[in-house]
């Protein structure tokens, strides 16, 4: 994997056997959708931890920054894979409507086939997304928009501020290209084989050129959660400013 300059100025991390992106828009996802959760749990192991921590931690992040907001009706998981966060939405916010959209029909049908209480799951086109205007009170981007063609992500972006209710929040998770360990399990992963990461300056500049009128970033999972790193992952809390996490979110308000 290396780095690419693009015609932007932006730095963004190229996967080894990315495609070109003028021939790319959304990464395949229908051939890995039943078997991810292997899969992913096979990759990250140096995390310590299995594919049900980093899907359940960002919601962790969301209620905590959520918490004087009580009036969290309805959700939307953009880019939902196969529902896996989205029921991590319905035990912490057990009142909300939950709604998943995903290029991805295969994935689509495992998310359905989970039964989520009071949760909608719809397949879409990657264009418009199939709710009113300033229908939802959060809606989340998970680890998706490094699997977009750069051109798109603009038009992604503007979708979910239509949608969105004004004065909430769009999260937006990726992971960090400035962080060795995140490259190289990004790089060893079959389904991030054409996935161009993207640095945090860059999607912060996105969201706020889209029309958001202030966005926040936190740098999260400095330290693998096993053995003795366990003893000081209560630093991390401390970290937030500091560009070495192995992800990070930008918490975008309409």
């Amino acid at each position: 994997m290396n780095l690419k300059m693009t015609k932007s100025n932006i730095y963004l991390l190229e996967c080894k056997g990315a495609y070109e992106m003028s021939k790319r828009t959304f990464d395949n996802f229908d051939e890995f959708a039943k078997d991810y959760r292997q899969i992913h749990n096979e990759n990250i192991k140096v995390s310590g931890v299995d594919s049900d921590f980093f899907s359940e931690y960002k919601i962790i992040e969301i209620k905590n920054n959520e918490l004087n907001n009580k009036k969290v009706t309805k959700i939307l998981d953009l880019g939902c894979g196969d529902g896996n966060g989205t029921r991590f939405f319905r035990n912490h916010f057990p009142k909300a409507e939950i709604y998943g959209v995903d290029v991805s029909k295969d994935s689509i049908e495992v998310a359905k086939s989970r039964n989520i209480r009071n949760s909608k799951f719809v397949s879409y086109d990657g264009s418009v997304l199939p709710f009113e205007g300033e229908t939802f009170d959060i809606i989340l981007i998970a680890c998706v928009m490094h699997h977009i063609d750069i051109n798109y992500h603009k038009s992604v972006i503007n979708e979910a501020l239509r949608v969105l209710k004004k004065n909430s929040n769009l999260y937006i998770f990726e992971h960090n290209p400035y962080n060795p360990v995140t490259r190289k399990v990004v790089s060893d992963c079959v389904f991030d084989e054409d996935a161009v990461l993207l640095n945090p300056q860059y999607t912060k500049r996105l969201v706020k050129n889209v029309g958001f009128k202030t966005a926040k970033t936190k740098f999260t999972i400095f330290f693998p959660r096993k053995g003795l790193f366990r003893k000081v992952i209560f630093l991390e809390k401390y970290l937030a400013k500091v560009p070495l996490g192995g992800q990070y979110y930008v918490a975008a308000t309409k």
